[in-house]
Order: structure tokens, then sequence, then C-alpha cells
């Protein structure tokens, strides 16, 4: 078989030049496409499921929340394990699965029994599932934060949106933030209501009024009717159409509730023929959700944000996007308020990348000139030498249909002396034969000798080669056995240079004797 493919080879040799270059056109696009990482990604196959219930206790969300979803979730196919946390008002239940489980299988999996757990847990309790994203998800964070902190080298200019002289903030709604609450829940509204839209995720954020029980006995006003009385002052109502000329107008009522003041003047109850102000029972302002974290940068808070990627995505290409989106949002920011980029995925892996080619790049040289110096033709070095990039292309082509992603583990471990070894021999035994041959004949050799010498050369060496590839494959087969943690780390870097070596294999048994062929001359 070896012997008919290399008769071929050298027989339709610009046939097979022209192939190798249309397979490295394929190669060239695959790795454009290539997903990049710093270090190999080994987390496992999970799925999270989070629970908000700000009234419940940490024993009550282990009783009430955690265990029924971790017990829904028992006997679910490729579960592994769970675990879990139950803090004041949040709960978090983690689902291993096996790696052969597809994570969009499990999720689905986990949303069925999570409507059968919904009828065991309290009213109002909705659990969700986390983002399909990997431990190594965070691709990009950012702060929203004043752009003068507590008003320090600002330009104060009174009524205007901004810092004020007397400490407070004027936002551009014209709302006077005048407490560190108001000021640390504006930037969050600023993070859910203007970034993180922009960013493809949005979340609303709720007000806080604090009531003082001693006015709402003194009129005789309890909490119920507080809430109720504001839940009626914020509605937005769709009626019925009014037809005139043959056309039909909408009608609707919109009572939704746009400032503070409207808060202070709903009436929530009248007591002899009064009407009963939310202003008469509470001071309203400003205020914050239930704090379940806080954020600080250089020793002032701020609101902190973060991309999660979807698992197999390029992080480069993720990161890289987001950042440009994060710029152009910058623009639309309210007056004194900044977002910042703190870490970038994309520096991280561009940094390991430019290692890794400086690394390929000087290993590249060394073995052009090593294969100079040995074979003393620099022909048949430049042959040699090819075998690099051309090798590298159909690893790449390799890597995307096994879902291998490029990083310091996969790529750093290739070497340039395993992948052309076999090519060298070739190459040798093909210019021993060729110059042998022609001291003998005492002439030029003509097209047809050239072309038997090449033939011939390259049979002898088959078997040395398939040898030495076999001995060198058989070396890093164990890793491909590792499971876990320690499968994720080193199967990537074995089964790269497993690529490397069988394209160059080929490369060595085709492309090299067809251009020996039609290089070396003379």
């Amino acid at each position: 078989m070896f012997d008919r493919l290399i008769d071929l080879s050298v027989r339709f040799r610009w046939g097979v030049l022209f192939a190798v270059l249309a397979i490295s056109a394929v190669g060239v696009f695959n790795v454009l496409r290539l997903p990049i990482d710093a270090v190999p990604d080994i987390t496992n196959k999970q799925v999270q499921i989070n629970t908000v219930a700000s009234s419940l206790s940490p024993t009550e969300m282990e009783t009430r929340v955690t265990f029924p979803i971790e017990t829904a979730l028992a006997g679910i196919p490729g579960l592994e394990s769970t675990r879990s946390i139950s803090r004041n008002g949040f709960s978090q239940v983690t689902a291993v699965f096996t790696e052969q489980t597809d994570v969009y299988f499990a999720r689905q999996q986990v949303s069925e029994r999570l409507v059968q757990a919904g009828e065991s847990l309290p009213a109002g309790v909705e659990p969700s599932m986390g983002p399909v994203s990997t431990g190594l998800g965070e691709v990009l964070m950012w702060t929203v934060a004043y752009e003068h902190p507590e008003g320090k080298g600002a330009k104060i200019v009174d009524g205007q949106p901004g810092w004020q002289s007397d400490g407070s903030f004027l936002t551009a709604e014209r709302e006077r933030l005048d407490t560190p609450i108001a000021r640390a829940s504006y930037l969050r509204t600023v993070q859910d209501w203007i970034v993180r839209p922009q960013l493809r995720s949005v979340q609303g954020v709720a007000g806080v009024d604090e009531p003082d029980p001693t006015r709402m006995a003194s009129f005789g006003v309890s909490w119920s009717e507080l809430a109720h009385a504001l839940e009626a002052a914020n509605q937005s109502v769709g009626a019925n159409f009014v037809e005139r000329g043959g056309e039909a107008f909408l009608v609707r009522a919109n009572a939704l509730i746009q400032n503070l003041d409207q808060i202070r003047t709903a009436s929530v109850a009248t007591r002899e023929g009064v009407s009963i102000l939310v202003r008469d029972l509470a001071e309203v302002r400003i205020g914050g959700d239930l704090r379940t974290g806080a954020a600080s940068e250089n020793g002032e808070e701020v609101v902190v944000g973060t991309v999660l990627m979807l698992v197999k995505e390029n992080s480069r290409t993720v990161s890289s996007a987001a950042a440009a989106r994060l710029t152009e949002v910058a623009k639309s920011l309210p007056p004194g308020v900044k977002v910042q980029i703190v870490y970038d995925r994309s520096n991280l892996v561009n940094a390991t990348i430019e290692t890794v080619e400086r690394n390929l790049a000087e290993g590249a040289v060394l073995v052009a000139a090593a294969l100079f110096l040995i074979l003393g033709n620099w022909r048949a070095a430049l042959i040699a030498t090819l075998l690099i990039p051309l090798s590298m292309l159909m690893t790449a082509i390799g890597m995307n249909q096994l879902a291998v992603s490029g990083n310091l583990m996969s790529l750093g471990a290739l070497d340039f002396g395993l992948i052309i070894d076999g090519a060298v021999i070739v190459i040798e035994n093909c210019l021993r034969r060729l110059s042998e041959r022609q001291h003998h004949e005492g002439r030029l050799l003509t097209l047809d000798e050239r072309l038997g010498e090449v033939v011939a050369a390259t049979r002898e060496m088959v078997k040395p080669t398939i040898y030495g590839q076999i001995i060198i494959l058989l070396v890093f087969a164990p890793l491909l056995t590792f499971s876990g943690v320690e499968g994720k780390t080193f199967s990537p870097m074995a089964i790269t240079l497993m690529l490397a070596l069988v394209s160059a294999f080929i490369l060595s048994l085709t492309l090299v004797p067809a251009l020996v062929a039609i290089v070396v001359r003379g």
C-alpha cells in the first residue's frame, strides 16, 4: 500500500503539491476558527440552580428550598453528585454530571425536575438555572463607579447633574442622592438598566421605602394597606378602543411611578374625610435591595460586572467583542459615572499566544539551521522545514474536529524534532542515493532516473519511519486514558502532538518525495 502511495506521489508530484496547498488553505481557515485559551478548561459538566428568597434565613433556605431541590434532582441520567450552599435569602445547588453527558440535555432534565419541585417550595420562590458556562467562563470584568468618588476633584455646578456643594449627587433624572446607600444603589441601577441590557442580560432593581410603625399606628394604617396602596399607584392598565372615522384608537391608563414625589403623594387610606398619603407614614428616599455582597476599587465602593462565556466558545473572540461593546456602552452612561475594564481574558490569551509563537518560531529557525548543517543542501533543508507549518495547519483541522482548544499545554508541547524526524531520514536517503547514482553514472541523471531513485529511497525508509512514529505515539498514548482533571489537563497535549505526528508522517510519504523530485536537481 505504501509503495503504491509513494509511486503515485512521485508520478503525480504536481498534483500532490496542489492538493497540499488546498489542504493548507483549509488549515488556515481552521486556525482562524480554532478556540484559543491560556490553559485547558478542567471544569466538570455541571448545572447550577440559584434561588433567591430574601425573607428566609439560612436554616429555612436549607430546609425549605435547598433540600427539596436536591431531592428533586436525584435520579437524573448521568448525574454524579450534587452540592449546595444556603445563605441568608440565597440558595445555590450544583449538579455535577458525567463527562459523556451533553450539557444541554442535562439542563433540560434539570428544568423538568425544577417544575416538579416548585410545588414543594414556598410561595413566590422560583429557582433558576445559571448560565451555560464553566469555571473558566469569566472572560471580562468591569466596574461601574463615579468618576470623582465623594466629589473629590470634581467641578461642582449646583443644579447640574453631578456632585453638588452639599456632598450629594444629582442624577440626570433630577434625583438627589444624599446617602451612601442611595449612591451605591444608583450605580447598581446604571449597571442593570444601561450596561447589562446592552450586553444581553437584563435584570431589574427594586426600590425600598422605610415606613415609621409609630406614625402608621397613629393613623390606623396596616402594613398590608400600605403595600396595596403602593401597588395600586404603580400600574399600567389597558382599557378598550374608541372608533372614529373608521380608525380604532387604543385607550390605556399609564400610572407607573416615575419619581419619588409620586410615591410620596400616593393615597393610602382616608380618615375622617382626610386622605392619608405615603409621606405622612414614612420617609421616602432612595434605598437599596437586600445586600448580598460588596465590591471596592482603590478603597471606594463600586459595582462589578462579569461576562460569562458559553461553553466551547473562543474566549479571545468573546472577550474582545465584549470589551468593544463595553466601550460603546460607556458613551451612553449618565454624567459623572464611568465604566472601566479591570480584567480582560484576551490580554492573557494574547500573551500566551505570543509566548507560544515566539517559542515555535525560535524552534523552527533552530531546526532549519540544524537541517542545513546536517544535510548540506539548502533545498533539502527547506523541504524538511516546510513540514513544520504544513503539519501545524493539518493539526488545526483535527483539533477543530475533536474540539481541542489551542492553549499553552496543547500548542506548547509540540516538538519539531519529533515532527520532522520521518521527513529528515527520507530526504537524507534520497540525497544519498541520488549522489551515489550520479557518481556511478559519471553524469547528471535524467528525469526518469531521478524519479526512480526518489521512489526507491523513500520505499527503503517506510519501515523505519513507521516504527519510529509508532514508538512515539505509544509513548503518549497512556495520556489518553487519564480521566477527570488529569485527563482534561494532559489529553489536549497528547491529542495535538499525535495529530501533528500523523500529519507529518503522511507528508513524509507524499509531499516530501514529490518535492525532492521537483526541486533537487543537478
